[in-house]
């Protein structure tokens, strides 16, 4: 939809996918004259069209294709093809959601330009500049117009730095939107129990993919022997979608795959969402798995020093662990004993008519404001 825009949605990843997909459907229903642009960051079409298939989406307006790189590389031919984009459509509206390299990108192309930035998930902080999310997801919110917080933690960090609290407001997660729309669709659709020959409840998931943790043969390989020993401990099995990232790294610290983790292959959304709610416990170093473990009632304990959802951890649903194998154990374990009747700190699933109102976009959904 390319004339007359007026809002562009900048994604590149799945996450981005999931997490925009309840904006998308918005501004359909308010009959909005809105453009996806796909940079292609992570671009895997089979898996990809999938996603926009089995979420309802129309296919995006553009995809720049731009693949792989280092990560200037990456962002710079990002910026260079957007721009190129909004040049020629002149939305009034540019959202990004979350911390990726298209993330940056796109607010930096937008904020040069004349329209106004939104950037959906602002405020998450893990306080870790080694990571390169954490740049990303600060260099955005500080070059938005809208920092759309998901929580009033996430809008406190805005205030800290000194972003002015006219551009900070307060939304839920769309990803709440995301879950609450889709889990249902998932129990219905999906046969990835029976074809994995699993049984809810009875089942540990893995995923594993960051940098810091694959790309390290000394942390991922106690990552997967903590894990290991926590599944033989629980006589539990485990199921590790293996990311593309992580199989490659595999094959070239020639790490061999404990017994008791089975490797399967990348799940589509639907697929991974069936066993996110049916598993025992989720061990995770995915920011977004944390989120949809403590909406879906999941416990999850995180591979990582770090986390930049600490809600899931104040609210008891989440427990970091660090890759230690001793210490991936015992956190495993104090999982499995928690009652799991927190309370989704992650908004009322309206999340993205929120936005569209606060922007002014569309006609008004008045679905009120977040509280807690």
């Amino acid at each position: 939809m390319t004339d007359g825009t007026t809002v562009t949605i900048v994604l590149g990843t799945r996450p981005e996918i999931i997490k925009l997909a309840p904006v998308i459907d918005a501004c359909e229903e308010r009959e909005i004259a809105y453009s996806v642009v796909h940079t292609g960051q992570h671009y895997s079409e089979e898996l990809d069209t999938v996603f926009f298939d089995q979420l309802e989406l129309p296919a995006p307006d553009h995809n720049l294709g731009v693949g792989s790189g280092s990560q200037s590389e990456q962002t710079g031919a990002m910026i260079r093809e957007i721009e190129t984009v909004l040049l020629d459509e002149q939305p009034e509206l540019v959202l990004v959601q979350g911390d990726t390299n298209s993330v940056l990108a796109g607010a930096i192309a937008a904020s040069k330009l004349d329209c106004e930035v939104g950037h959906v998930e602002a405020g998450l902080r893990s306080f870790d500049r080694t990571m390169p999310e954490e740049v990303n997801r600060v260099l955005a919110d500080h070059a938005a117009d809208y920092c759309f917080a998901p929580t009033e933690q996430a809008a406190g960090y805005l205030r800290e730095e000194g972003i002015d609290d006219d551009a900070i407001h307060v939304t839920g997660n769309t990803i709440v939107d995301a879950v609450m729309g889709y889990r249902d669709l998932a129990a219905a659709k999906s046969d990835v129990l029976g074809e994995l020959d699993l049984d809810a409840g009875g089942f540990c998931l893995l995923t594993a993919h960051r940098a810091e943790n694959v790309d390290d043969r000394e942390r991922f390989s106690s990552l997967l022997d903590g894990v290991a020993r926590f599944a033989r401990d629980a006589d539990l099995d485990v199921v590790y979608p293996v990311h593309p990232r992580a199989k490659e790294r595999l094959a070239a610290f020639d790490l061999a795959m404990p017994d008791e983790i089975t490797p399967i292959d990348a799940q589509d959304f639907l697929d991974f969402l069936r066993l996110e709610s049916t598993a025992k416990l989720v061990l995770t170093d995915s920011g977004g798995v944390q989120e949809e473990t403590c909406i879906l009632g999941t416990p999850c304990v995180t591979l990582r020093d770090n986390t930049e959802r600490p809600e899931t951890v104040d609210v008891g649903a989440n427990r970091i662990v660090g890759v230690d194998a001793d210490g991936v154990v015992a956190g495993a374990h104090e999982a499995l004993s928690q009652q799991n009747g927190w309370e989704n700190p992650f908004g009322d699933g309206h999340s993205a008519d929120r936005i569209l109102d606060i922007a002014g976009i569309g006609s008004a959904a008045s679905v009120g404001e977040v509280h807690g």
